[in-house]
């Protein structure tokens, strides 16, 4: 699964090297709250940690108001790691305004006995350009895969995040 990953990983930032002309770089960081939320039989608990990401993306120019935008992000949360990459599309809602959509897929660094290191979901959220190259950000990332081997019916376990962070554009 981590190999599957990686290798998607490198196709899209490999595949955004054909159009130089319209594919920005940067790195991104800040921080994340996550919550996790079980549930077993109609009854739910919720923990909350607080953490931070850190990791790189490029934006492609699809056309003016569109700009596919995917992402390697290293997220550590209590100490543990997910490496994460979602593929975004950005919409451009004003100059300096964007709004930002899409598929997320991740893999557990460490994973305990009992549980999937897979991970997948759909984030969306805004951005505001500073500058042309320093940007903040906040999106919502709702976790979709049951994270629990071999669950059985009604016991489900998911991620989700707020990420709130800054980035800069090279």
């Amino acid at each position: 699964m981590k190999k599957l990953l990686l290798c998607a990983a490198i196709a899209v930032f490999g595949l955004s090297s054909m159009n130089a002309q319209d594919i920005k770089f940067g790195a991104k960081a800040g921080v994340d709250f996550s919550s996790a939320k079980t549930k077993v039989s109609g009854f739910s608990i919720t923990n909350s940690e607080t953490g931070f990401y850190v990791g790189g993306f490029a934006e492609i120019g699809v056309s003016d108001a569109l700009t596919f935008q995917p992402e390697l992000l290293y997220i550590s949360i209590d100490g543990d790691g997910l490496i994460n990459v979602p593929l975004m599309a950005k919409f451009g809602v004003s100059e300096k305004f964007n709004v930002l959509a899409g598929p997320t897929l991740g893999v557990f660094t460490d994973v305990p006995d009992g549980f999937k290191s897979f991970n997948y979901g759909i984030e969306a959220g805004a951005a505001f350009d500073i500058t042309e190259a320093l940007f903040v950000e906040a999106r919502y990332n709702i976790g979709l895969a049951n994270l629990i081997e071999n669950a059985p019916s009604g016991v489900s376990s998911k991620l989700s995040g707020l990420f709130v962070g800054a980035g800069y554009r090279f």
